[in-house]
């Protein structure tokens, strides 16, 4: 007999609503506290898991896996080490066990710092446009005089 095909989520709630007690309530506290920090955000499923959208692009997700909870930040989560001192960590990822959920406080830092990541590269990048915009304007004007020549007045020579 063949296996039956596993149905994917298309809401939070569809992907919240087949997981067992303990990990469908620390991922709602987990949901609750994102969206305090990015009021603004959208949820979304994104590859096959709960997400974030802000301002069109994915912000966090978060998802349970066979013996843990997940958090996924981005970046950020190097930069925040010390403060994530007690939970398994790797690149963009916060593993945690459903019984012991993150802190709120934890939460909101995280979401606001990947928020703030975003707006300096969207800054980082407006400017690198700006700059190479410059060059090339630079970059077209022909060498030599860089102002025109006067030209004289029709019928003859210039009196001067």
């Amino acid at each position: 007999m063949a296996p039956m095909p596993r149905r994917t989520a298309t809401t939070v709630d569809e992907y919240l609503a087949a997981l067992p007690a303990g990990k469908r309530a620390a991922l709602q506290w987990l949901r609750r506290h994102i969206r305090a920090a990015a009021p603004t955000a959208e949820e979304c499923i994104s590859y096959g898991i709960p997400a974030f959208r802000l301002d069109g692009k994915l912000l966090v997700h978060f998802g349970a896996a066979s013996r843990h909870c997940a958090f996924y930040p981005g970046a950020v989560v190097e930069s925040h080490k010390d403060d994530l001192a007690g939970y398994d960590t790797s690149k963009g990822t916060v593993r945690f066990p459903p019984e012991t959920p993150l802190p709120a406080a934890l939460i909101r830092k995280l979401v606001k710092a990947q928020i703030a990541r975003r707006a300096a590269r969207r800054q980082r990048s407006a400017l690198d446009a700006a700059l190479t915009l410059a060059r090339r304007n630079v970059e077209s004007r022909p060498a030599g005089r860089t102002r025109s020549r006067r030209v004289p007045a029709r019928g003859g020579e210039r009196k001067t």
